[in-house]
Formats: structure tokens, sequence, C-alpha cells
């Protein structure tokens, strides 16, 4: 009986260590093996498909571009002032009507405002009197010469007599002139006066609206007409790079709200004084903007170039990684695949560097994301 006990112990025990055995087995037979999140060998790291690295890095090919004579300088665009108009009214009165807007384009001569101006009456009736005067003086004059040459008045009194004419002939073209300048006839009439624009262009600003009293006392002009297709960048440049400017040079100039699209410009001016406070000289660039994309009171950035600058290649500098005085990128060989590359670098600024020698304008440079390429191949080694 006894006998009986011990073999139904054994035999259930092993039928434990057997059930424990299958399951273990079955459980590691059906783990699927996890593959390494990424490998690397001599400085090349390859992520399988499907990484959640990869969406961390974007890789792009280098612009070429020349290479400058010192990091960017801070500008700012401003009107040409050449072929730019800010206009006010001459006489005092009412805004009647204004047919433009701001963004409108208008031609020399093209009304801007219409006015109610008591001033304009003045102005036209000062006109008409003096040519009255004129003609009265003028045949008193011819009056006293007859009488003169006919020995019956004194040569003091046709001396006197020419000068009086003279003296209306003066005020005659005086008023007509004042005519002249208000760009109005000597034949209108009434008190209403038109502002017109003295250049074609666009209008940039309005600041008068109709009903509004306005004179030749406003602050601020009432309109602006400029040409948007010519701008001008003002720089203070540096005590130490003046050396490096002069007319007629050639200058990149970027916008960063144009993800720093290069604009061509051209030094127009170069100040023949120093500021004493800021120590620094005021230069004037002028930049072609046919497409309008630039506007004035943007802050903008200037490259200074040579005639001979050599081309070279640009990366973000967000695509370095510096180790003590080594420059290094990672090249993007093929999907997943990137290798580290020591490069030489020319010049170096907030947003750029300019590479000498290390990579080819055709190959993809990890341009966000290379710490952690940087990190992830410093921890595999």
């Amino acid at each position: 009986m006894i006998v009986h006990r011990n073999l139904l112990i054994i035999l259930t025990a092993v039928a434990i260590a057997g059930a424990g055995g299958w399951n273990l087995l079955k459980t590691h037979q059906s783990t699927p093996t996890t593959a390494p999140a990424f490998t690397h060998k001599e400085g090349v790291l390859r992520y399988p498909p499907g990484s959640p690295q990869l969406a961390e890095i974007h890789s792009d090919i280098p612009v070429v571009a020349p290479l400058p004579l010192s990091e960017p300088l801070n500008a700012r665009l401003a009107y040409d002032e050449s072929v730019t108009a800010r206009v006010s009214s001459p006489l005092a009165g009412r805004i009647v009507s204004m047919p433009v807007d701001i963004g409108d384009r208008v031609n020399k001569g093209q009304p801007l405002l219409i006015l109610d101006s008591p001033d304009l009456g003045s102005a036209l009736a000062d006109a008409q009197k003096a040519k009255a005067d004129l003609q009265r003086k003028e045949n008193a004059f011819h009056r006293n010469k007859t009488l003169y040459e006919g020995e019956v008045l004194a040569h003091k009194g046709l001396e006197d007599a020419e000068a009086d004419w003279q003296q209306a002939r003066a005020e005659y073209e005086r008023a007509q002139l004042r005519l002249a300048n208000l760009h109005v006839s000597y034949g209108a009439k009434g008190e209403t006066f038109s502002l017109v624009a003295p250049i074609s262009g666009i209008v940039t600003e309005r600041n008068a609206n109709p009903g509004a009293e306005v004179g030749p006392g406003n602050a601020a002009p009432l309109f602006v007409v400029s040409d948007p297709e010519r701008l001008w960048a003002m720089i203070d440049l540096p005590e130490h790079l003046i050396d490096k400017v002069k007319p007629g040079q050639v200058v990149a100039l970027e916008a960063q709200t144009w993800n720093n699209v290069s604009f061509p410009a051209i030094i127009e001016r170069v100040a023949p004084t120093l500021d004493p406070a800021t120590r620094r000289v005021a230069v004037r660039v002028s930049v072609a903007n046919p497409d309008g994309r630039l506007r004035p009171e943007m802050f903008v950035r200037v490259r200074l170039l040579a005639a001979d600058s050599p081309k070279v290649l640009r990366v973000p500098s967000a695509a370095i990684i510096t180790q003590g005085v080594t420059h290094f990128v990672f090249v993007e060989r093929a999907t997943g695949e990137f290798e580290k590359r020591r490069v030489e670098a020319a010049l170096q600024d907030r947003d750029f560097v300019y590479l000498s020698a290390g990579i080819t304008a055709t190959e993809k440079i990890v341009q966000s994301g290379a710490l952690l390429l940087a990190s992830e191949l410093a921890g595999g080694e």
C-alpha cells in the first residue's frame, strides 16, 4: 500500500514537471526576437525601415553659394527715395472724395483726392486781378509813351508808368506760377481742387479719409507713392569692415521671411564719415524687388561678396557636429544609412557654415537630426 502511494506521488511530480517544461518551451518559441534599433560600423549608422529615429532626420543637398567676406550684417529695408514721393496738400480744405487707396497703381498727374478749398478760389481770383491790373498798366504805359513822344509828358512820368507796368507783369507771373504749381489752369473756376500724383507708382500709404480737414501744416503726408520694385537696404557697417565695401560692389541680401532666399543687391553709397557713438558707417544698398516679396521696414541680412568670391557648399549650422577643432556632417548614403564624414569649414556664422572640402554638391547632408545621429553613434561605440 505504501509502495503504491509513493509511486503515485512520483508520477504526479513527473507530470507537473513535464507540463511546466512544455509551457516554458512554448513561451520561448512564441516570443519573437527583437531586432536591434540600429547597427553601426566604422562611423556608419544603419536604421531598419520604420525606425522612429528616421522621422526626426531630414536630409537635403547643400547649396552652392559664393563665399562671403564676413558674417552677415543686419539691415533694414526702406523706400528708394529716388522713386518715392510723399504727397501733401498745398491748400487748406476739406476732402470731398479719395478715388485711390493703398495698393492702387497710379500714373503721373492722376488725381489722388478731391478737395473743397476756399484757398483755391482766392488763388484764382488773385490771378484774374493780376491779369486785369497788368492790362491796365500796360495800356497806361503806352498812353504815357505817346504823350512823352509828343513832348506833352516829362520823362519821369514815362519811367513811372513803365515801372508800374513791370511790377504788374511780375505779379501776374507770380499768380500764374502759383496756379501752375497747383496744377490748375488759369481758366478754372470754383473751389474744387484735385491733388494729383507727382510720379507714377503704387500708393503705399494713405493717411486721410473723406471729410477730413487737411492743409500744408499736416505732420504726415496724405499719400506716399513709390515704386516697390526698387528698395534700399540701410546697413550700419562695423568699422573693421570699411575696407571690404565700395560703391558698385555686389552683395547678397536674405530675408528670413522667405526662408533665406538670396536677392541680388548692389552697394550704392558709403558714408564718408563715421558715427562717433556707434563706431559704424552708414551704407546704402540698392535692391531689385521685381516680384514684390520684400517690403519697406523689413529686417534682412546682407552678406558681403568679393568680385572673385569662390563658390563653396553651404549647409545649415545645425548640420555641423563639432568635436574639438574638427567638423563633421552626416551623409545619407542610402535610405536609413548615414555616414559620419569630416569636412573643412571656410566660414561659419549663426545660420550657415560654408564648406570648402569633404562633401560634393550632389550628396544629401543631414540638415536636421545630426545631433541625434551623433549621440547614437557615440552610444554605440
